[in-house]
């Protein structure tokens, strides 16, 4: 599937012309001096704009021309809206060779821009490093950043955080606040509504998965005496239940409400029941592991062969930050195995 061709192909002629008016870069960056790309223009009355979120509220005064984002999605949001960000964070886990994603890359190529600079959050938010871009906003929406870094970073642009709690952001949210901060609210609700159009098409090719119940767990061979369970306000359990599925009772009995994960002993595997088990895997023989052992294997999913563990990284990155720009790719790359799993293939 490709989303953004679809979506965007009647914006792009007027908004070319515009950006060239206005003076908005839209060749590549360069890595000594990277600059905002922009092929979009701004929605009328756009500026000024004060968006709320968990520390208060952020005022940005008029559009953007240098963008930095933190966590691990804000970049696939900006990038949705056709503007390239100077800088985004490096991603650690399941990001390919540049630090980024194929659906970012793919984009990028699309726009003919560069890679931003990537800075790594490992140690919390790199102040120093988004401080050397000189950005004049800091999209920060699905991120983990603390009202302390808030503070810091404010100091150098104006910081959209998180509306609640940090990296449970739904994509729809994120996407609806950068669009305010980008001045392309617009386009993001266009944007918005081809991605849903995206989902609707993904359950349509799946109906298997349509009202099956679904666990996502955390097993690790490294401890099999605990199975981890992730929750309602856990992004990749809100992206199979967009794409159709369904989460049992006992997923809110274990994770408790405003956080998205939570943990039970092996010896209740039992209980964790079922039509769909997904967890990941780090060599092929876990999921092997996880079904002989005797305290998983009563796990009710794993034991009748109705269980996928995702040994790729890069797919489980993108159903760990579902986006605009990774929604296909996990339709076309996750999806699959889910299907296969739910018809115990």
């Amino acid at each position: 599937m490709s989303l953004r061709p679809r979506v965007l192909a009647g914006a792009l002629s007027a908004a070319l012309a515009a950006a060239a008016l206005a003076g908005c870069s839209t060749g590549s960056t360069q890595a000594s001096e990277p600059t905002t790309t922009s092929e979009t223009q701004v929605d009328e009355g756009a500026f000024p704009v004060t968006i709320e979120h968990v520390f208060g509220e952020t005022t940005i005064e008029e559009e953007p021309t240098r963008v930095a984002t933190l966590g691990w999605t804000d970049q696939d949001l900006a990038l949705s809206l056709r503007v390239v960000p100077v800088g985004s964070t490096k991603l650690t886990w399941g990001g390919n060779e540049a630090g980024s994603s194929d659906w970012f890359d793919a984009e990028l190529e699309e726009l003919g821009a560069e890679q931003p600079v990537r800075y790594d959050d490992t140690d919390g938010a790199p102040i120093d490093e988004v401080a050397a871009l000189a950005p004049d906003v800091i999209l920060a929406t699905n991120s983990g950043i603390t009202e302390k870094e808030y503070d810091k970073l404010s100091k150098i642009a104006p910081v959209v955080a998180y509306p609640e709690a940090p990296w449970v952001t739904p994509w729809q949210t994120s996407l609806e606040m950068v669009g305010q901060a980008l001045g392309r609210s617009e386009l993001a609700g266009e944007v918005a509504a081809e991605t849903e159009a995206e989902i609707a098409e993904a359950r349509a090719d799946f109906p298997q998965l349509q009202g099956a119940s679904v666990i996502f767990a955390y097993l690790t061979t490294a401890d099999l005496s605990t199975i981890g369970i992730y929750g309602a306000e856990d992004n990749r359990v809100r992206a199979l239940e967009d794409f159709g599925m369904t989460s049992p009772a006992l997923v809110d009995e274990v994770v408790k409400k405003g956080q998205y994960y939570g943990t039970l002993s092996a010896e209740r595997a039992a209980d964790v029941e079922s039509d769909v088990l997904l967890t990941y895997a780090e060599k092929p023989g876990d999921l092997a592991t996880f079904t002989k052992d005797p305290l998983l294997g009563q796990i009710p999913a794993l034991k009748a062969g109705h269980a996928y563990a995702e040994q790729d990284k890069h797919v489980g990155l993108a159903i760990t930050n579902p986006s605009p720009l990774s929604i296909p790719f996990i339709a076309e790359e996750f999806l699959p195995h889910v299907a296969a799993a739910a018809e115990g293939k």
